[in-house]
């Protein structure tokens, strides 16, 4: 069971965004993002959008640091990921207008 976080390349509302997600459990994602002070509004379905700036202290606190390759091919294995067709028009976690 590991959390992986991935890099921050995703822009939106002027900082750049990584995705934080667990490999087995979406309540060991949850209990993992509690601690960390990532707040509930930015889970997404599969995963958490977390800032650029809290990847650090993230890692440090026990986040594997992954490609987002590696990330969404855990994802997917873990059978944890919610597929495009049910997103709702959103791509690897953000919709068309950058969340």
């Amino acid at each position: 069971m590991a959390i992986l976080v991935d890099d921050a390349v995703w822009p939106a509302h002027g900082r750049l965004w990584a995705h934080l997600v667990s490999d087995s459990r979406i309540d060991e994602l949850h209990a993992f993002a509690a601690r960390h002070d990532i707040p509930a509004r930015a889970f997404d379905l599969d995963h958490y959008d977390v800032p650029a700036d809290a990847l650090p202290r993230l890692i440090a606190g026990g986040a594997r640091h992954v490609g987002g390759k590696e990330l969404v091919r855990a994802l997917i294995a873990s059978g944890l990921r919610v597929p495009a067709r049910e997103r709702g028009g959103r791509v690897h976690g953000c919709d068309r207008y950058g969340r």
